[in-house]
């Protein structure tokens, strides 16, 4: 994408095309502008014209160009905080109400690619939490039992039951989240562009917003070539975000996440390693995942950027873990490397903002895009067709909040993955 195979890696190169799509040229109106084009955008806008809204919606670079078409594809449940925790962070309003959304999430991802049939190699089978070592296992346990407490289809496996299903004795055991899936990222991100514009929305790439402003119709937000007015903006910019919405950006910590993805493995391979294709992803502070595309490409990553002296400390690690965790693999080649930048808040939960009167947007993801974007923009496009009110939306609203040393942090996440991943792979 934008020439950089190193932006969008795998991705890029087996999802179905993008729908077309141009930059916004002269005025345009329309009862809602949405800025942004990865899961929180386009789900809003999908929602929103199914149900008779009219909507543009202004991507600066291309559909699924941040987050959402550089990840993993683990469709996951919840946040990285522990289910009993949201209340207090949240209290016990907001912490349930967060609580059963997004435990509900891959659901509601599931039946928009049902239901309008999207292409984007779609498994059902759930996610495995790897524990490592007595701490990790300490930590499956903890949130396994606080999930089972609530009903959720969560089962934890020891090691001989988590070998049975991945294929490796490197873990103590592991945490199967049944509602939990994968899918390929870009491909869904595209699918939802494609459903809404076939529903009537109205998309325009390589429209980045330089200024939003009032109007006698609500507000009018401006492009270098174009402006439209509307009664309504949605903020869906999150970690990527620049422009005149650069403070959701700065409200972020960035940590730079990378992918690897292995050529296809050979047929006994495919058929011993990962043979439900459960997502995985570890408990190690430093942490790694894995899961295998539609091809049988193992695609591995972990915390660090691809570039400068990390591009070779990576990419080195990334050979010596994956063969400690499947020494079944031996020395495979790589096909495809990318990295992004996932944002991350203080208390690593997802924020709610409202910039002005009709201004709103969540944010926030921490890593988990898929699930919470989709959710996200559904939420949204219900609190503009005034199905809730904003005191029953699942996040208190809050202003954004630069956190302290922000730029010292990145540099030290992304100077500390290297020396990790320097000290070799252990588990």
């Amino acid at each position: 994408m934008l020439n950089d195979p190193r932006s969008h890696g795998l991705w890029e190169k087996t999802a179905p095309a993008a729908p077309q799509t141009a930059p916004l040229h002269g005025a345009a109106t329309a009862d809602v502008v949405i800025v942004g084009g990865g899961y929180t955008g386009l789900s809003a806008a999908l929602h929103l014209v199914e149900a008779g809204t009219s909507v543009i919606l202004l991507e600066a670079k291309e559909i699924g160009f941040g987050g959402a078409g550089r990840n993993v594809g683990l469709i996951n449940a919840g946040m990285w905080v522990m289910p009993d925790d949201l209340p207090g962070e949240l209290g016990p309003v907001y912490g349930e109400r967060l609580l059963d959304l997004l435990g509900n999430g891959p659901r509601t991802v599931m039946e928009l690619i049902d239901r309008h049939g999207i292409e984007c190699e779609l498994e059902r089978s759930g996610t495995l939490h790897c524990a490592v070592g007595s701490a990790g296992q300490k930590e499956i346990e903890a949130r396994a039992e606080q999930w089972q407490r609530r009903g959720a289809p969560v089962d934890l496996l020891d090691k001989a039951e988590t070998e049975s299903k991945i294929s490796t004795r490197a873990y103590r055991g592991s945490l199967l989240d049944r509602r939990a899936g994968t899918l390929q990222p870009l491909a869904y991100a595209r699918g939802l562009a494609h459903a809404a514009m076939k529903a009537g929305a109205i998309l325009h790439t390589a429209s980045p917003v330089t200024s939003y402003e009032k109007a006698s119709s609500g507000w009018r937000v401006s492009t270098p070539e174009g402006t439209v007015d509307a009664q309504w903006i949605v903020v869906a910019t999150d970690a990527y975000s620049h422009g005149p919405f650069a403070a959701v950006r700065e409200e972020q910590v960035h940590l730079p996440y990378f992918n690897f993805a292995t050529v296809p493995l050979s047929d006994n391979l495919r058929k011993s390693i990962l043979t439900e294709r459960q997502g995985c992803w570890d408990t190690k502070e430093v942490l790694s995942s894995f899961r295998m595309d539609k091809a049988g490409r193992m695609v591995f990553g972990s915390v660090g950027a691809l570039r400068g002296t990390g591009l070779s400390i990576h990419r080195a690690w990334a050979r010596r873990a994956l063969k400690a965790i499947f020494p079944q693999i031996g020395d495979v080649d790589f096909e495809s490397e990318w990295y992004g930048q996932i944002g991350m808040t203080t208390n690593a939960l997802p924020r709610f903002h409202k910039f002005a009167p009709g201004v709103i947007g969540f944010s926030g993801y921490n890593g988990r895009g898929i699930s919470p974007g989709t959710v996200f923009g559904k939420t949204i496009a219900s609190r503009i067709l005034g199905q809730i009110t904003e005191e029953e939306l699942p996040l208190p609203l809050t202003d954004p909040q630069a956190p302290a040393f922000r730029t010292l942090k990145e540099a030290w996440y992304e100077a500390g993955a290297q020396v990790a991943h320097l000290a070799g792979a252990r588990f």
